[in-house]
């Protein structure tokens, strides 16, 4: 299902818009001159037989060690999913585009707290030239995620590498 209209049938308000593909949320933060801890990425984890969806800010990266001590796993048995097994989990995307819905896809989703400091974020749709405004109380609401900290801020340097891919 398209993520506007799955947001349409749960009446939850938002502003869909397009955009130029960009090969990073913090480049697409950059292009749309929006604070990168505003863009919302996710990221698909392997985690022991099955998937998790981590949505973090585009500022951020994911620290598994973290992430394996708040599910109680050894750090072993969390990962990142290949680009293969992320087409074939969000069979319905253009490749490239990850959405921060897990649950549409039968996913649990977990989220770092600094999101929650922010009003509004951006977010990618089923297209790497779509995105959706919405507020981060109505994507915790429809989202319903789990809560940890996860995320460590990119370096200065690590930000401008990534922006001059």
């Amino acid at each position: 299902m398209d993520i506007r209209d799955y947001l349409r049938s749960r009446h939850v308000p938002f502003e869909p818009f397009l955009h130029c593909p960009m090969p990073s949320a913090t480049r697409l933060a950059h292009c749309l001159h929006v604070p990168g801890r505003r863009v919302a990425k996710g990221v698909l984890l392997r985690a022991g037989e099955g998937y998790v969806l981590a949505v973090l800010p585009a500022t951020h990266r994911v620290d598994l060690v973290r992430l394996a001590e708040f599910f109680g796993v050894a750090p072993t048995e969390i990962g990142f999913a290949t680009e293969d097994e992320i087409e074939q989990v969000f069979h319905d995307c253009e490749r490239g585009a990850l959405p921060p819905f897990g649950r549409l896809y039968g996913l649990r989703t977990i989220i770092d707290p600094s999101l929650a400091g922010v009003a509004e974020i951006v977010v990618t749709g089923n297209a790497r030239h779509e995105g959706v405004r919405i507020r981060f109380r109505d994507y915790e609401t429809v989202e319903e995620p789990l809560r940890a900290r996860f995320a460590v801020p990119m370096t200065a340097r690590r930000r401008a590498d990534r922006a001059s891919d």
